[in-house]
């Protein structure tokens, strides 16, 4: 009698192994559990990124500031990516999975991040934007914004640049009116 037997080939792609190299990818968790999910990520020496931004509650007796994740349900996480660490992160309490297909998550490019943090911790003014996926891809050359990508869109006769997190589908949009601006 013959005994079928099946084998599971757990090794990651040669490239993957070989690199080493740490990515950003996005991590969808549960609602309003963004902070300790970080935290519980951070405990287990995973890098982390939660884009913050500052809103002001009001309740009948009091107002008060309170800082409130940027993307609600997401947390940004720097890991390599293999088996080992994507189950690091997929492990913590809060974290439904990672943004993307087949359990593997999207890799998100530095850039990407980077820009989101510019804009977070500078102090110029900007506001969430629809998602957008085409249009002409700008560079801004001058200015507190030099060096930063993105799409440049008309919207109510002004130019504005939007930068976007292609695996989460979120995008933010600022106004780049006096800024030198060139084609990527």
């Amino acid at each position: 009698m013959a005994v079928a037997t099946m084998s599971w080939d757990l090794r990651e792609p040669a490239a993957t192994v070989e690199t080493g190299a740490e990515t950003w990818y996005a991590l969808h968790t549960r609602s309003r559990h963004e902070k300790i999910v970080v935290q519980r990520l951070e405990e287990r020496g995973v890098t982390t990124y939660l884009p913050l931004v500052t809103e002001v509650h009001r309740w009948s007796d009091r107002k008060k500031s309170v800082q409130m994740p940027l993307f609600g349900c997401y947390v940004f996480a720097k890991f390599v990516p293999n088996r080992s660490e994507r189950l690091r992160a997929l492990r913590v309490d809060g974290v439904f999975g990672l943004v993307g297909g087949k359990g593997e998550g999207i890799a998100i490019p530095e850039e990407q991040i980077n820009a989101v943090r510019s804009l977070v911790e500078g102090q110029l003014p900007w506001s969430s934007h629809p998602f957008l996926k085409i249009g002409q891809r700008v560079r801004i050359r001058s200015g507190a914004l030099d060096g930063l990508e993105g799409v440049l869109v008309q919207r109510n006769g002004d130019r504005t640049l939007v930068i976007s997190v292609d695996a989460i589908q979120r995008s933010l949009a600022v106004r780049v009116e006096g800024y030198e601006v060139e084609a990527v």
